[in-house]
Formats: C-alpha cells, sequence, structure tokens
C-alpha cells in the first residue's frame, strides 16, 4: 500500500471516528424527560404527579386524558361514592350532564378496582392464613381464627322485568355483599352480586370461596393445638346465625337455654366476629352511596359496591388514622362495656336473615364445644368474661 493510500486511509477512520464521536455528542444533546431521570422515586400516584408538572403530553399519553378531565372524573366519582348524591345532584356541583355522569363513574369505579386490585387478596398459603389467626388471637383473644364473615344487602332500583327476583326479606330489593375480613378490619374476600331474595345460606354456598372451602383448596392450615393446650383445633372463620355451622366456621349457640359456658363462647366469638361488624359499618359511613338506594342495573351496582370496597383497604392501609378514625368499637376489659364507633348512629346495611334448624355435622358441633372448652379454662379463658356475659 502507498503513502497516498496510507493517508486516505487514515483520513477516512479520522473521519468515521469524528462522526461517531458527534454522534455520541448528538445523543447527549436530547437530555432525557425530566420524570424519566427520576423513575426511581416514583410509584404511581407520584408518577402521575410528576407527569402533570413536567410532561403534559406523557401525562395524556398514559392516562388516555388530560389532567383536568382526570381529576373531574375521579372527583365526580368519589363525590358520588362519598355522599350518595344522585346523578341529577351531582350534576349541579359538576356541571356534567346526569348522563354522562353514569357512564363515567362506572368506567371510573373499574379503573379504581383494576388499580386497586391487588389491595384484596386471599391468602395462598398455610403461613399467611397463621398470621391472620396470630393477629386474631392478639387483638380478640381467638385462636386459629382465619376471618370474620358476614353479608349486607346493598339496595337497588327495582330492575325491569326482573318480578321479585331480587326482592328481599325487608320487603325492598337488594344485592348481597359477602365479605370476610382480617383482624385489622381489611377485606381479604368480597363476593357481591347475589340477588336478594336468595337464602341467606344460599348466598354463601354459592360464593367462589365457599366452593374452595368444601373442596379444601384453600390452603388453610391442618389442625394444630390451641395455646398452651393439649385441644387439637382446626383453623376457622367465625360468623352469626345466618351461617352454617361447619368444620371450618363457627357460629354462636342457639340462645334459648344457655348454660354459662355456652354464653362466654358466644361473647367470645362475637368480640372476634364483630370486627366484620365495624368494617361494614366504617364502609358504609365513609362511602355513603351504600346507605341509598343505587339506581342502576345490578351488574353497575355491584361495580360502585366492588369499588368502594378495594378503596376501604386502600385507605384502610395508606390513610389509617384520618380513615378510621371514630370507626372502632372501644370495649373497657375489665368490666366489658362497649363504647359504640361513630357509625353506629348512622342508618346501618342491612343484615342478612338469621335462620336455623339446619344440619349440621357432629364432627362441626364437636368442634365448637372444644372451642367452649377452652374458653372456659384456665389457659383459655380471659379475666373479664363472666363480667361480659351477665
Amino acid at each position: 500500500m502507498s503513502d497516498t493510500d496510507d493517508t486516505c486511509a487514515a483520513v477516512v477512520i479520522a473521519c468515521l471516528t469524528e462522526k461517531k464521536k458527534v454522534k455520541r455528542k448528538r445523543k447527549h444533546r436530547v437530555w432525557m424527560k425530566v420524570w424519566l431521570k427520576k423513575r426511581d422515586q416514583f410509584s404511581h400516584d407520584r408518577l402521575v404527579a410528576e407527569l402533570k408538572i413536567s410532561s403534559a403530553v406523557d401525562y395524556k399519553n398514559y392516562l388516555r386524558m388530560d389532567a383536568d378531565t382526570f381529576e373531574q372524573r375521579l372527583l365526580s366519582t368519589l363525590r358520588y361514592l362519598v355522599s350518595g348524591d344522585s346523578f341529577e345532584e351531582l350534576k349541579f356541583q359538576t356541571a356534567i350532564a346526569a348522563q354522562t355522569l353514569g357512564k363515567i363513574i362506572v368506567e371510573t369505579c373499574e379503573a379504581l378496582i383494576h388499580v386497586l386490585k391487588g389491595y384484596i387478596k386471599i391468602p395462598t398459603n398455610e403461613n399467611d392464613w397463621k398470621d391472620i389467626a396470630k393477629e386474631f388471637e392478639k387483638r380478640w383473644n381467638f385462636p386459629h381464627c382465619i376471618g370474620a364473615i358476614d353479608g349486607k344487602h346493598i339496595t337497588i332500583r327495582k330492575p325491569p322485568g326482573t318480578g321479585s327476583y331480587y326482592f328481599n326479606y325487608k320487603q325492598s330489593f337488594s344485592i348481597v355483599l359477602m365479605a370476610i375480613v382480617n383482624a385489622n378490619y381489611e377485606f381479604i374476600m368480597v363476593d357481591v352480586g347475589a340477588n336478594g331474595r336468595v337464602s341467606d345460606a344460599g348466598v354463601f354456598s354459592n360464593t367462589q370461596f365457599c366452593k374452595r372451602l368444601v373442596k379444601n383448596e384453600l390452603y388453610i392450615p391442618q389442625p394444630d393445638n390451641l395455646p398452651n393446650s393439649a385441644i387439637k383445633q382446626p383453623y376457622v372463620l367465625v360468623g352469626d346465625d345466618a351461617f352454617p355451622l361447619m368444620d371450618n366456621l363457627m357460629k354462636p349457640f342457639s340462645r334459648k337455654k344457655l348454660t354459662t359456658e355456652q354464653a362466654i363462647f358466644n361473647y367470645r366469638l362475637s368480640r372476634a366476629r364483630r370486627i366484620v361488624e365495624n368494617a361494614f359499618g366504617i364502609l358504609s359511613s365513609r362511602f355513603r352511596i351504600l346507605l341509598k338506594e343505587i339506581n342502576l342495573c345490578p351488574e353497575k351496582a355491584s361495580l360502585i359496591v366492588l369499588a368502594c370496597t378495594h378503596l376501604h383497604n386502600y385507605l384502610r392501609m395508606k390513610k389509617v388514622e384520618s380513615y378510621y378514625q371514630g370507626g372502632f368499637d372501644v370495649e373497657n376489659t375489665i368490666t366489658g362495656e362497649m363504647v359504640n364507633a361513630d357509625w353506629k348512629s348512622d342508618r346501618l346495611l342491612l343484615p342478612l336473615q338469621q335462620l336455623s334448624g339446619r344440619n349440621t355435622t357432629v364432627s362441626a358441633k364437636e368442634i365448637r364445644l372444644n372451642f367452649s372448652h377452652f374458653f372456659n379454662s384456665e389457659q383459655g379463658a380471659v379475666p373479664w368474661q363472666n363480667e361480659s356475659i351477665k
């Protein structure tokens, strides 16, 4: 190769090198967007707040609407849920037509359920169930309790052409909200939409949770000994007289001719079970749409109720001080006297109808009897229980 060829090759290499340098410089001159530089700092809500400030285009691409539209939709929906105002009443506050409100509120509730779906979940292994049981034992003195179960009727406008299908025992039309809560007033299972006419035992038996419970598909721990005791007991839910007595579901003894031992069992079960009553009370007092007649078809009304339960758990975990203020019953553990929570003065959700006379297995009766013996033993008694049943 001649000197001329060497020189030409060197020039070409130099040009290519310089071109690469220029390209790199140009790449650096197109600086990253502010919110992308901070991506490690952002949860979903922080990201939305930053996009609103730094990049209106990316905000719109992310949410498919601008900030004003997003906030108006969310505020309108939250106002509807917390106030219980009708669409006609709400249109004057939002300057949005009632028909349009009906559409965007349902859409927003669907979005809320999707975004917050991780806040309501059934345990998927034995350790998670045992963690719930430990909290019930620690806070409410009921060992082996994995949840408190109850259901409420949510009043709806009679759907056209349905006859008495949604007509309940209180002479109104409703869908049923069935739920299980942990010891911290958080929903771990919700099932919404059963028609109000169906028997309350039927509501529970038709839930996917009950079907999985019967098939032993919920990973509930195997029976083991109660604390400081040789009594081996299964892990159980606690409910009231609306529910069947099962190996994994305890209910009170009949109140007719109660023995002292049975009365103490009923009291101890009631202490654990009232957590679900408190959860429903807090839910309906904060989201007052649940105390009104929902003028939507059952499917849309179910979305409204589900959105409320998801928001309840979200606020329970994120804003507990303000959300739960005044929301608990307070018990004097010396006298057993109760000071009611603030929601007790509100109109309450319609409870399930309490039924009796169901067939119960011998094993379920024996399990309840064993719990009763334990609560009346030195190992299982609490100091104030005798005063509380007087």
